[in-house]
């Protein structure tokens, strides 16, 4: 076990080095800040003490060995807009994204396994066919477009949520939260929703794809066979057979959500880091692009980590696998 989670950590330091030079080399080959941060009647005098200043004048290579030392010691680099630290500058925005993508996430995998197994257990019954119908409609619907009529409905012609903010929020060791106010659940239902239709309906055909298949299995005969209860059978032998596959896509999503959660917070004018990305494109805040991006890799690399640890516990073939 020692040597399989050795291996995949020397994996992820690899995949964090080529991501780093290749999220830099990107963002740092596109326009020109400069022409921005400083008004054209600015000075030439003014514009290179500036270049200076923020190290713009140094060769790409030596920008991204400052970077990399930075990087190595926790610091990301100034906003060129704000003029704060960027950690400091995402850190104030992150709260609002993390319990948006949680609830939404969470809410659509629990609900979408639950309607998948259903579905896949009573395959021919009008409720799954129902449930099934309704996946599709998550799938082929485009979210802004949920997202204006969501609006529209509940927040423009029945008034009865608010169409856009963050609402009321409460410090919760030091973090402002505001999912346990009523004032911040009203205006988390409607981003919420919209976040998560997609992830709902992809676990309930994840879901439904999986129990159909198992429930065809000899091992399910068998356990029928041995006078299981059809309770018993759901879950001890389907659950964990799924779980693997709904692990990885639960884990892969909740990264994807986080990092590109970006349609819904500008349609609900949620403040998150969605949101502040967007802004720092519209103005070439470089340090904060490579830092939102550096972030969204690290995301990810380390989601992939934990699931690829699970899998090890749960699946003793893995180990074996990566141990040969």
């Amino acid at each position: 076990m020692l040597g399989f989670i050795i291996q995949r950590f020397l994996q992820a330091i690899g995949v964090m080095a080529v991501m780093s030079l290749i999220v830099f080399c990107g963002v740092y080959a596109i326009g020109n800040p400069i022409d921005i941060v400083i008004p054209p009647e600015a000075t030439q005098d003014l514009r290179d003490e500036v270049i200076r200043r923020l190290g713009l004048d140094r060769p790409l290579y030596e920008q991204y060995f400052i970077f990399l030392v930075n990087l190595l010691k926790g610091d990301l680099g100034r906003s060129f807009v704000y003029n704060i630290p960027v950690l400091e500058l995402i850190g104030g925005r992150l709260p609002a994204t993390l319990e948006l993508v949680l609830i939404s996430v969470v809410s659509a995998s629990v609900i979408g396994v639950s309607l998948g197994i259903y579905a896949g257990y009573r395959p021919e019954s009008w409720t799954a066919k129902t449930i099934m119908a309704a996946s599709v409609l998550g799938f082929s619907v485009p979210s802004f477009w949920v997202g204006l009529i969501l609006i529209l409905t509940f927040a423009v012609n029945l008034g009865w949520l608010p169409a856009g903010g963050r609402g009321a929020t409460i410090d919760i060791w030091g973090v402002a939260w505001s999912f346990p106010t009523l004032d911040g659940l009203s205006h988390i239902i409607l981003p919420a929703i919209n976040l998560a239709l997609f992830k709902l309906a992809m676990m309930i055909r994840l879901a439904r794809a999986g129990t159909r298949e198992i429930m065809l299995t000899d091992t399910i005969k068998f356990a029928r066979a041995a006078g299981l209860s059809e309770i018993t059978i759901l879950r001890q032998h389907l659950l964990k057979l799924i779980s693997i596959p709904i692990i990885t896509v639960f884990g892969l999503e909740l990264g994807s959500t986080l990092a590109f959660a970006v349609v819904t917070e500008t349609i609900f004018s949620w403040p998150g880091v969605g949101k502040l990305i967007i802004d720092s494109i519209a103005v070439l805040d470089r340090p904060v692009m490579v830092a939102y991006l550096i972030l969204v890799a690290f995301l990810f690399v380390t989601i992939n980590f934990v699931i690829d640890l699970i899998f090890a516990l749960i699946d003793p073939r893995v180990r074996r696998g990566a141990a040969s």
